[in-house]
C-alpha cells in the first residue's frame, strides 16, 4: 500500500499543474457548465481513476526507463511516431501558458506589469536548465501538499461567506468562457490533455515497480485524489463566481478575499509550481531534439525560452483554451492506444 501511495502522489503531481490551482482550467471545463460541473467531476474522477490504474499497470508490464520506446509501444509504428511528435511540440505550448500564467499572476497579486513576471519566469527557467540545478525543482516540487492546503482553506471560506443563490450561481458559472461545447466533453478533453502531458513520466514511474497490481492501485488512487480536488476546486468557485468572473486567477482572487497574506501564499505556491512545470516541459521539448551533453543544448534552450516568450503574448486564459483543448481532442487517440494496449496485456497475463 505504501508503494502505491507513493505512485498516486505522483500521479497528483503530474496533474495538479499551475492552471488547475489557478482555477483557469477548472472554470473552462467544469464550472462554465454550472451546476453540471459536478457531475463532469465525477466523470474526470472516473477516467482518471480508470485511465491511472491501466498506465500504472502497463508501466509494471513493460520495466521502461524510457518514454519515448513506451509511446511506440503503446501507439506502434506510424501512431505512435504522430503521438510522439504532438506530445512534444505539446511540451512547448504548456511552457508558453505558464510563462504566460506567471505574468498574470504577477499582474493580480503584486500589481506589477505582466511582461515582468514572464521575463522573471522565462529567465529562471532558462537558467536552471542551463545550470542543471535538479535539487531546486525538487524543493519547488513540495509545495504541492500546501497548495492543497490552501485550496481547502478557500473552499470552506467560499461557502460560508457565499453571497448568491444556487439558480444565480448557475447562471452566472454558464456565462463564463468554456473549452468545450458540453460538461460530457469537458471531462473527456480535461482528463486526455492532462494523459497527454503526463502518460511518459506515469510509465516510467510505475515502470520500477514489479507487482503490476501494487501499480495500478497506485494508479487508483492517484486519480480518486485528482478527482475530489476538481470537484472542490470547482465548487469553491461556482459558490463564488460573482466575484471571480472574467479573471485569469480565480482562486487567487477568493484567497485574497480570505485574507491578503493568503493571496500572498497561494501567488508563491501558483509561481512555484509553474516554474516546476515550465521546466520540466522546455527540457522535455529541447532534449527531443538535442542531446543535453551536446555544447548546442544550452543555446537550443535559449533560443527555445525566448520564442516561449514571444508566444506567451497571446495571454494566459486564451492559451489554457486553445492549447490544452487542442491536445485534449488529439489525447483522445492516446487514450483509446492505453485502454487497448492495458486490454491486450489482460489478455496475455490470462494466457500465460
Amino acid at each position: 500500500m505504501k508503494k502505491s501511495i507513493e505512485i498516486g502522489s505522483a500521479f497528483v503531481g503530474l496533474i495538479v499543474g499551475a492552471g488547475f490551482a489557478s482555477g483557469q482550467e477548472v472554470m473552462q471545463y467544469f464550472t462554465s457548465f454550472g451546476m453540471w460541473g459536478i457531475a463532469g467531476g465525477l466523470l474526470a474522477m472516473g477516467l482518471f481513476m480508470f485511465m491511472g490504474f491501466s498506465i500504472a499497470q502497463i508501466g509494471s508490464d513493460l520495466q521502461s526507463v524510457s518514454h519515448k520506446s513506451v509511446i511506440y509501444h503503446i501507439g506502434g509504428r506510424y501512431v505512435g511516431l504522430i503521438l510522439d511528435v504532438l506530445i512534444t511540440f505539446f511540451m512547448f505550448g504548456v511552457a508558453t501558458v505558464m510563462f504566460a500564467g506567471a505574468g498574470s499572476t504577477f499582474e493580480q497579486a503584486f500589481g506589477l506589469n505582466g511582461v515582468i513576471g514572464t521575463v522573471v519566469m522565462i529567465i529562471l527557467t532558462i537558467g536552471t536548465l542551463l545550470l542543471n540545478t535538479q535539487k531546486i525543482i525538487r524543493i519547488i516540487a513540495a509545495v504541492t501538499p500546501y497548495l492543497i492546503a490552501i485550496i481547502f482553506v478557500i473552499l470552506i471560506y467560499s461557502i460560508f461567506t457565499m453571497d448568491i443563490t444556487m439558480s444565480e450561481a448557475d447562471k452566472l458559472a454558464k456565462a463564463q468562457p468554456s473549452a468545450a461545447p458540453n460538461w460530457v466533453v469537458g471531462a473527456f478533453l480535461y482528463v486526455s490533455y492532462n494523459l497527454a502531458a503526463g502518460v511518459a513520466l506515469l510509465i516510467v514511474m510505475s515502470g520500477a515497480t514489479k507487482d503490476r497490481n501494487v501499480a495500478g492501485m497506485g494508479g487508483i488512487i492517484g486519480g480518486f485524489i485528482s478527482g475530489v480536488l476538481i470537484i472542490l476546486i470547482h465548487f469553491g468557485m461556482f459558490v463564488k463566481v460573482d466575484v471571480i468572473q472574467g479573471l485569469d486567477m480565480p482562486t487567487l482572487e477568493i484567497a485574497n478575499q480570505v485574507h491578503p497574506f493568503v493571496g500572498v501564499l497561494l501567488a508563491i505556491a501558483l509561481l512555484g509550481m509553474m516554474y516546476n512545470t515550465a521546466v520540466g516541459m522546455l527540457y522535455t521539448f529541447t532534449v527531443r531534439f538535442i542531446d543535453p551533453s551536446s555544447k548546442m543544448f544550452k543555446i537550443a534552450v535559449t533560443i527555445v525560452g525566448l520564442l516561449g516568450f514571444v508566444a506567451s503574448f497571446v495571454g494566459f486564459t486564451t492559451l489554457v483554451g486553445k492549447v490544452y483543448a487542442a491536445m485534449g481532442y488529439i489525447g483522445f487517440a492516446l487514450m483509446i492506444a492505453i485502454i487497448l494496449t492495458w486490454i491486450k496485456g489482460r489478455k496475455s497475463q490470462h494466457v500465460s
